[in-house]
């Protein structure tokens, strides 16, 4: 099948927004996509990560692409690292769905894949400062979704009494992060992962 589109994925930095401008006053002083590079015309992020969000973050000038991942059950990885030594009957609580609100309304999350990590993940050091463990203890762990309400895993975690400290994306269907540095873009060739 012929591509003229371009696909991009980047490494969102934490503190930038997942758009590439803003017609809002209170937004003028924040860092946008654009920031990254210079992107072809009609550019658009496939799905968004929240401000305090980082990691992987796919950039295409095809809206169909873009609607086929957002609408299909296409897995999107994410590490946490929460507040808390979570238990496994916490770990269960996830794994099985808890109730979120979501448009001002109760939700039940899907059921989805939830581990801890048995070490911490090899990221890049964060920019701004995460509570360090003098403040007690904290985990990581590995969440799963095929769905992608609004800040839903910190919503999640927060559900069990676990907050969300640090929230990195490190996949999206088969496409990862890998060891990308923060603030990177890389060319994507789509028809290598979606066929």
């Amino acid at each position: 099948m012929e591509d003229n589109h371009q696909h991009f994925k980047i490494y969102k930095p934490y503190g930038m927004l997942s758009q590439f401008a803003s017609n809002s006053t209170q937004q003028k002083r924040k860092r946008f996509l654009g920031d990254l590079g210079d992107f072809p015309e009609n550019t658009m992020p496939i799905g968004r990560l929240d401000e305090k969000s980082e990691g992987l973050l796919l950039l295409t000038t095809d809206g169909k692409l873009s609607n086929y991942i957002n609408s299909s059950s296409t897995e999107k990885e994410y590490y946490a690292l929460v507040d808390g030594a979570i238990s496994e009957d916490d770990i269960s609580q996830l794994r099985t769905g808890v109730e979120i609100g979501f448009d001002g309304k109760k939700y039940q999350t899907k059921p989805c894949s939830v581990f801890i990590l048995d070490h911490e993940p090899n990221l890049p050091e964060r920019q701004k400062k995460i509570r360090d463990a003098r403040h007690g203890p904290t985990t990581w762990i590995s969440v799963t979704l095929t769905e992608g309400k609004f800040r839903q895993v910190r919503k999640m975690t927060s559900a069990v009494g676990c907050p969300t400290l640090r929230l990195v994306r490190i996949r999206v269907g088969d496409i990862l992060l890998n060891t990308m540095p923060v603030g990177a873009v890389e060319e994507l060739n789509i028809s290598d992962y979606i066929q």
